[in-house]
């Protein structure tokens, strides 16, 4: 069972890597009504791999690795919680601003987006994209019992 976990917290990481990556490359790009449906979908694959890999690492704390103790006395894993905590909650700025444009990508419209929130949106699409790198710095740390 810790094989599989293990493996399925990797699918769900690669595919949330995979998903921010997807959405930088479609925010720089000019906004059409097939980007911006591109934009909601890749984004509700995004909210679900982040869902999943919280899930998925919480069993695999509690349940299938070294135990709740050793993660949670960690700060290496620790921080790299709370990296992934406060970026998933930065990630409902974007998720919010997309959800808005359903009316208007119904109507068959390109949505409006002012340049103050399309900046807002990338400078949180590109957090996301530098805390993942964190993120696997911690884990690499974590990984091999380093800053405890």
């Amino acid at each position: 069972m810790s094989t599989l976990f293990a493996f399925l917290h990797h699918v769900c990481a690669f595919t949330l890597v995979s998903a921010v990556a997807i959405e930088f490359a479609l925010i720089r790009g000019e906004l059409t009504l097939s980007s911006a449906r591109r934009l909601q979908v890749t984004d509700m694959a995004l909210g679900i791999a982040a869902g999943a890999l919280l899930v998925i690492g919480l069993l695999r704390v509690f349940f299938f690795e070294k135990g709740a103790d050793y993660y949670w006395h960690s700060h290496a894993f620790i921080t790299k919680f709370s990296i992934f905590i406060v970026i998933g909650l930065l990630s409902i700025i974007p998720t919010v601003e997309f959800l808005s444009w359903r009316k208007a990508i119904g109507e068959g419209q390109v949505p409006a987006i002012s340049a103050k929130k399309l900046h807002l949106v990338t400078a949180v699409i590109h957090g996301e994209l530098l805390s993942i790198v964190f993120i696997l710095l911690f884990a690499a740390i974590m990984a091999r019992g380093g800053w405890v």
